[in-house]
């Protein structure tokens, strides 16, 4: 197949930026009406549907028995975990801080790295981890202030800890399937596991006002479905570290819609912190591509 053209995969990454720096603010607009476990399991059914249609196009490679209880791990990791702490945390955190909070994952696996797979941490990344958590102390003092951190903002750094968990499994467990095959079996296997949340779903779909509606289907068809299959094919035909500096993009973003769509307004403190747990993440991974570029010219 011939290879796309530039702006095909700037489109591409442009939309990928878009779906997931929305979320935030979908999830805040999802919880007007609905509580964190129905929102979770309401959003990753209609991520479920969604994808099961795609797949039936476009084909999926089918499991074996021996990886069923990885799969089901990826999906409490990546669904059932990450979304219902992320629901959870921003009943009393701001989408703006949220989005940055979230995108610290980078800085909890290296902790997993070193603790958990025993693999070696250079100074470098250890200042990189210390400078991200100052940020992150930043974010959140900023964001509601020192004296009103609780079990809310701590929920916001689980999800992100769960996140990082779920992409080391499928660094080190998970190979032999393609990037969209693994994401369809860790929606569905994570939405079977949010079922538990299905008691009382459908009295809070039939009250929920029609622009919660509308957001929730937006959170369950964008960010849960259509964003995946976007950046498969953008890791198609860019290079990994190049296509995850996009990423650095997400927050600034999900401040502008959370301004637009919510009427926030970040404080100068979260924005300062918002850059510096930026740059930690930032340094992390220029950190890993020098490391490539070394090990390609020995």
């Amino acid at each position: 197949m011939p290879h796309p053209s530039p702006l095909k995969i700037l489109l591409a990454m442009a939309f990928v930026v878009g779906c997931w720096a929305y979320s935030p603010t979908g999830i805040h607009i999802g919880l007007q009406a609905y509580d964190p476990g129905h929102l979770a399991l309401l959003r990753f059914l209609l991520a479920s549907l969604f994808m099961v249609l795609i797949a039936a196009f476009k084909g999926i490679r089918l499991p074996h028995w021996r990886d069923v209880p990885l799969l089901f791990a990826l999906g409490f990791f990546a669904v059932s975990l990450h979304h219902v702490a992320l629901n959870i945390g921003q009943q009393s955190v701001s989408a703006g801080a949220s989005s940055v909070l979230a995108q610290s994952s980078p800085l909890f696996s290296t902790l997993l790295a070193r603790f958990l797979f025993k693999d070696r941490v250079s100074a470098w990344r250890w200042g990189c981890v210390l400078l991200g958590f100052v940020g992150v102390v930043i974010v959140v003092s900023g964001d509601k202030g020192l004296g009103a951190i609780d079990v809310h903002a701590l929920l916001i750094l689980l999800a992100a800890v769960s996140w990082s968990v779920y992409f080391a499994l499928q660094k080190h467990h998970a190979r032999r399937y393609d990037g969209f095959s693994l994401a369809c079996y860790a929606v569905w296997s994570g939405t079977l596991m949010l079922l538990i949340y299905l008691p009382g779903l459908s009295d809070a779909v039939i009250n929920a006002p029609r622009r919660v509606q509308w957001a929730v289907l937006a959170l369950g068809v964008f960010p849960s479905a259509l964003a995946y299959l976007a950046w498969g094919f953008v890791l198609k035909h860019v290079d990994l570290s190049r296509a995850t500096m996009t990423l650095y993009l997400i927050p600034p973003t999900a401040m502008g819609i959370a301004s637009i769509g919510l009427g926030e307004r970040p404080t100068l403190q979260v924005l300062v912190g918002s850059v510096v747990v930026l740059i930690s993440v930032l340094a992390l991974n220029l950190e890993r591509r020098v490391g490539v570029i070394r090990a390609a010219g020995v």
